[in-house]
């Protein structure tokens, strides 16, 4: 297997497997009859008064709205390559939005190894699966540039 091959087989993998942790996160909140994001923003630490705001009566049900339906919709871009450079940013911004939540700045609390967490590992592996073209490895992204379907226009 060529060096081109190996990259082009990983590039695949981490869409697909970024592509299946949100769909899974996401439905699992669409489908709970009761999902709130209001415990989860209830406990944050280094920034609770900037999250609070979000756990208020008239804005938490858009918000986990928002949320749950962005990782379903992000999910399902990963997983058929499709619209990756459109998705992409949005799902950095949520897993970025995630880090500084659960941080316990400046603390080590078993989740966190001093800043690096799990949510900011996931915007870096979305950030590269956006500057490798991940959508055009296997995806729809690659059909929708032949077809001229989103093709720039020059002139």
């Amino acid at each position: 297997m060529g060096q081109d091959s190996l990259e082009r087989g990983l590039i695949l993998f981490f869409r697909v497997a970024m592509g299946w942790l949100f769909l899974h996160a996401g439905l699992s909140q669409v489908l709970a009859p009761h999902f709130s994001i209001v415990p989860f923003l209830s406990h944050t630490k280094t920034f609770h008064d900037a999250f609070a705001i979000f756990t208020r009566p008239g804005i938490a049900p858009l918000v986990g709205l928002l949320v749950s339906w962005g990782q379903v919709l992000l999910g399902i871009s990963l997983l058929l390559g499709a619209l990756v450079p459109l998705s992409a940013p949005f799902g950095i911004l949520l897993m970025l939005l995630f880090w500084l939540a659960h941080m316990d700045w400046p603390f080590d609390d078993g989740r966190f190894y001093v800043v690096i967490g799990p949510d900011l590992l996931f915007a870096a592996i979305i950030l590269l699966l956006l500057i490798k073209r991940a959508g055009h490895i296997v995806g729809l992204d690659a059909i929708f540039l032949r077809r001229r379907i989103f093709a720039r226009k020059e002139g």
